[in-house]
């Protein structure tokens, strides 16, 4: 495989090409992008009881509202 380096930018969230190129439809390309740091996402873990033995004390109640119920 044969690789051709060009430089680009960035703007308005599109790559733009530094010099006037033309590429076929559907041409395979790589992006390198130098020095930047991309934040990891935010991990959420689930919350954990520090003693598992007061699970007993977690109940879920489900209640049923009729159809016709509004939100007071």
């Amino acid at each position: 495989m044969s690789v051709t380096t060009y430089e680009a930018i960035v703007e308005n969230g599109q790559i733009k090409l530094l010099q006037l190129l033309q590429l076929p439809e559907k041409t395979k390309v790589y992006v390198v992008v130098p020095d930047v740091e991309i934040p990891s996402p935010i991990k959420i873990g689930s919350p954990r009881l520090r003693h598992p033995e007061q699970l007993i004390h977690f109940v879920k109640e489900v209640i049923e509202e009729p159809e016709d119920a509004s939100l007071r």
